[in-house]
Formats: C-alpha cells, structure tokens, sequence
C-alpha cells in the first residue's frame, strides 16, 4: 500500500458496506440509470450522491422490515424516512431473513459495479454479510450521514466518529528534556522489526502473477517462462512459507538481537475465503516458525487488520457471543504464553492490548489500532474509545512517568491513518507524555516511512517520531523485507530512544534467477543515507526540510521508500508535496501540518492524491 493508504476507507470497508446496497436493477429510475452510468467505468467510489442516499435508504427500510428496496427509490434524493437510533434498536433482534436479503442484492451489486469476479462477490458477501447487517443495525447512521461518510461533506454530515476526548492527568507536564546523544561507551541494543508477513498458503511458484483477482501467484503453475518466481514476485502476490523461513533462518548471522517486535498481518489478501479456521492456522503456523528460528529471543507481538475475518471486523468488549473477538484474542494469547506474562495475557484476551516491561528502565506497550480503523465496521456502533484503550494507555503512561521509565509504543496501523477523533487524542496523549515515550513502532503500509508529532501550541518543534517500517511481504510490487533498529540500551540513564535502523530486503530479481541462492542484504542504513547526525524527532523534521530542495535525496527516499523496487511513474511534483505531507501529518485530516512545505497544494488535493494510492 502507498502513500496515505488508509486515510480513505480502503476496499474492505467499501466492499463490506457494499454488502448494504441493493442492486440497481431493483430500482426504478434515476437509481438504476446513476448505477448503469458509474459501475462498468468506475465501480464503487463512483456512485453518486442520490444513487448512494437511495441505496442506504433501501437498507435502513429493509432493516425495519418494511418491505421491497425498491420503494427507496419513491423518494427524491435520498429523503428515506430513516430511524434514528431508539428507533432502530427496536428492530426484531432476528436479523436473519434481512441478512438473507441484503446478501442476494449485494451479490448482484458487487458484480455489477465490477469490484471482482462473480465467484469472489459471493465468496465475499457471504463472508461479510451476518456481521455487517449487525452493525449496521446497531448504529445511528441514517442514509445521509452514511453517504457523508463515504462520499465526503458534500453528501451529507456524519457524526457518527464525532469529537471526544481521553482525560489526561491532572499533575503538569515535567519540563521538557531535548535528547541527547548517549555517552561515549554506552550499550545500545538492536531491536528486530517484523510487520505483515502475509503468508500466502496456496501460492505457487510458476503460477499466474497477473491474475484479474485480489490475489495473484496461486493455483497450478503455467508451462514456459513468466510465471510466479519461487522466493515471490513483483505483483499483487503474498509470500510462501519456505521465502518467511528464509528470512528468519538467516537472522542468526545478522544478530545478536536484545527483543523482537511483531506487528500482526499474518494471513494472506484472499480475504473473501477466509475462515477462523484458516486465521488460527496462520496465527499458530507463524508463531511456531518464529519460536524456532528466534530461540529464546523475547518476541512482543501486536494484532494486526487480517488477523480477523472478515478482515478489519474487531468489535469492542460489549459485543459478546460468537460475534465477540475472544475466538481470536484466545488463541493469541495461548499461542504467546511463553512470551507475555500472565498480566499482559489477561488484557490481550480481553481486548488485544497489553502492557510489559522489556528490560529495566524500559516498558513496551502493545496498541490494538483496529479500534482506531475506519475500515472497522463494528466502529459504526460507537467509535469514543473503543474498549477504553486510550484512557488505559494514559494510565500506563502515567505510571511509567511517576516510576521514571521510558516506554516503545508498538501497533500495526499508524496513527495518522486513524479515525479523526482516536487520532487526536492519540496526539495529546504523545504530547502529554514526550519525555516517557521514547520511540514509537508501527506497519501496516507496506512501505518505509515515518510520521511526525509536533508540540500542539505551535506545531513547530518536533516531539516525536512514528516509525513506519517497511513490509515482509511483497504486495504489491515490492521486494520482501525487514527492519532493524539500534536504541539506546539498558543503563542507568538511558533514554531507550531510536539511534539508527537499518533496513534489509530480498531482491527477488536476483533470488528468483534458476540455481541462485537467495540473499538478504541491507538496502540502507538511516543516519549515513540521509546524512543525519542524529536520529532524533528533529534530524527527521530537518529531513523532509531538506526533501524540499534536495531532489537527488529526495528521490533516494523514495527508493527506499518501495524497498528498492520503485514503481517506474517517477514521484514529481504533485506526489512529492503529497508524501511530504503525509510523512509531516501524526494525526489525520490536519491541513494545519503541511502549510509550511513546498511545493504547496491545497489540502484537498492532497487528500485525492492520497486516495488515489493502491490499498493493502
């Protein structure tokens, strides 16, 4: 996924809302004209305004039980007589013929608009459908605040993620320490980075690497050349299991490590066939391969988007029964004993978030950032806190400040591309604590990034650094890879801050040449790449300074950026001021962030450049 991925609701949410709409061919005109115009050309984000209020609107009446969804279409421009809340929890708690309903109209809907093949539409609605329908019946979305939040202010206001806020504590700030280099002779320690490995149970070497599906580099291999290559390939392919060994086995020679960090997406993009069955025999199967290679090496894990299925659907704590997480969360935990101790196995069963000390002096936390994900469709319900998470972190963190240890915050998703509100609570709360955060760890994008945190009064002075680590996998188009950070290590005094990374990959052109052995070698290494002298929040806020008028550094970035396999449109003007953006914004939908970078555009256009990026 590239730049920005995420700020939109990506293909998972769209499809699984999707599974709400009602075919065109069951309206009248204008619906099905407005369908008939936007699918073949655009698909799904092309729908129009009214065509989308007539839509929801059928749902919430469907819903209610109030017969056929073509009576949606009896009312101009989406003005459907929609419950509010009160009244739509009155609806009959078997939602089960709805269910039926809303999934036949959505086969026919997903076809039509093109979004995948037929087989891939019914795969996907009957794996989406229960779940969706049930939060949707649970919120207070009407037709108009959900085509708001789909198409933009434009077609309707939407509160549903409205502002809220986490209490901070009552007692001051400390003043603020900048940070300083450790002393001469110092320890420091490396830190293994792994995030979305993406293991891939049917791909095949040989296979066809252009599929018109998802996911590609699978089912029977093809005679001659130009099939799937054996370690992976440049597509929209995952990874098989012998490419993920490889890349442990050779960490012998590339430690010693002090900890590992585990950022979740352990499945595969097949997301419209997965099963929980197929979810926990990634979960276990990958476990136990880092359990082998990594020995006795203290592994910290953190749940990622497509660890659930159907993908992104992680409900808060009160939706309980065979909806709940705890199928998931259980397996987890048993799968990570040796790792976590019982208190922290206590709080990722309950909600996939837990706290723990790494070494003295240093304490790591573990972020569920699915419930910060607009792609969550249980969010619909009730997205203030989910879970309580940001207010147990505030508590964690004050502790951690009264105690005098610094803490690594670890997630999968990064905070920018969080719902607004979970976004900027997370920045007040990074603000709050600068001086006990050291460092904080996150994945999801698939490529090398960063995201910057400023002081809230002025938003000049750099306060921290998220760090965005490049993708085992491969999808799409890159090479497989991994991160390695030195910190400073474990000493009286030590600010356990980032002092440098260094990134390795697998070049598949190499690897995949018959009868070559496959080769894992450091892309770069940050400071000497960069030129930095240090590697603190304010060495990386001079560099994207820098970026502006030095296009040679610039464009190295953006090298690193694909794990060195760039896709071949050069980033110019317009998508450097985009990535510029991007790497300058903590916290999302913030114009504030990026007014002072050049070349300047509106904050809307970067928000359409940001869409128009390929989603993970």
């Amino acid at each position: 996924m590239a730049v920005g991925a995420g700020r939109d609701p990506p293909l998972a949410l769209a499809l699984a809302l999707a599974l709400a709409l009602p075919l065109s061919v069951a309206l009248s005109p204008p619906g099905a004209a407005l369908l008939e115009a936007a699918g073949p050309r655009w698909g799904w984000r092309n729908l129009t305004c009214p065509g989308c209020r007539l839509l929801f609107g059928a749902l919430d009446l469907a819903l209610q039980g109030k017969g056929n969804p073509a009576e949606a279409a009896r009312f101009p421009r989406g003005r459907v007589p929609a419950a509010r809340g009160t009244a739509r929890a009155h609806r009959p708690p078997q939602l089960e013929p709805n269910v039926a309903r809303v999934g036949r109209v959505a086969v026919g809907l997903c076809q039509e608009l093109r979004l995948a093949r037929p087989e891939i539409c019914r795969q996907a609605v009957q794996l989406f459908q229960r779940d969706v329908v049930a939060a949707w019946a649970r919120s207070v979305l009407r037709p108009a605040e959900a085509c708001g939040l789909l198409l933009g202010p434009r077609c309707g206001h939407w509160d549903i993620y409205g502002a809220w806020n986490v209490s901070l504590p009552a007692a001051p700030k400390p003043p603020v320490r900048p940070p300083a280099p450790p002393p001469p002779g110092a320890p420091s320690a490396r830190v293994l980075f792994l995030t979305d490995l993406h293991w891939d149970r049917l791909y095949t070497p040989g296979s066809d690497p252009a599929c018109p599906d998802p996911l590609c580099c699978r089912g029977a291999a093809r005679p001659g050349p130009g099939g799937a290559g054996f370690w992976g390939e440049y597509s929209k392919c995952d990874l098989p299991l012998h490419t993920i060994a490889g890349l442990l086995a050779q960490l012998r020679h590339a430690g010693p490590f002090a900890a590992a960090y585990w950022t979740g997406d352990i499945p595969a993009h097949n997301v419209w066939q997965q099963r929980r069955e197929d979810q926990l025999l990634a979960l276990r199967t990958v476990t136990a391969l880092l359990r082998q290679h990594l020995g006795a090496l203290p592994v910290y894990p953190a749940v990622g988007n497509h660890e659930a299925t159907p993908v992104n659907a992680f409900p808060p704590p009160y939706v309980h029964g065979n909806q709940s997480s705890a199928w998931l969360y259980d397996a987890m935990a048993e799968a990570w004993q040796d790792w976590l101790p019982p208190p922290a196995l206590e709080t990722l069963r309950a909600a996939g978030f837990y706290t723990v000390q790494v070494w003295p002096g240093l304490r790591l936390v573990s972020l569920n950032m699915n419930f910060c994900s607009q792609a969550n469709f249980w969010l619909l319900i009730n997205s203030t806190d989910p879970a309580g998470q940001l207010q147990w972190l505030v508590g964690v963190l004050e502790a951690a400040e009264q105690q005098g240890e610094k803490v690594h915050i670890i997630g999968h998703i990064p905070p920018a591309h969080c719902l607004r509100s979970w976004s900027w609570n997370y920045y007040r709360i990074v603000n709050r604590f600068e001086g006990t955060i050291a460092a904080q760890f996150f994945g999801h994008t698939h490529v090398d990034e960063f995201e910057m945190f400023y002081d809230e009064e002025t938003l000049t002075r750099p306060v921290s650094v998220a760090f965005v680590a490049p993708s085992v996998t491969t999808y799409i188009n890159l090479n497989p890879g991994y991160r390695v950070y030195e910190v400073d290590g474990a000493y009286n005094g030590s600010s356990h801050a980032v002092l440098d990374h260094e990134t390795f990959i697998l070049n598949l052109t190499e690897a995949n040449v018959p009868g070559a052995e496959p080769h894992w070698q450091r892309l770069y290494r940050a400071r000497e790449a960069y030129g930095m002298a240090t590697a603190f929040p304010a060495d990386w806020d001079l560099l994207i300074r820098r970026f502006q008028d030095d296009e040679h550094l610039f464009q190295r970035f953006w090298y690193h950026f694909h794990k060195g396999h760039p896709p071949r449109e050069p980033c110019l003007e317009a998508c450097k001021a985009a990535l510029l953006c991007a790497l300058r914004t903590g916290r999302s939908a913030d114009p504030s962030l990026c007014r002072v970078l050049r070349p300047a555009r509106p904050f809307r256009q970067i928000l359409q450049l940001w869409r128009q990026r390929q989603l993970c």
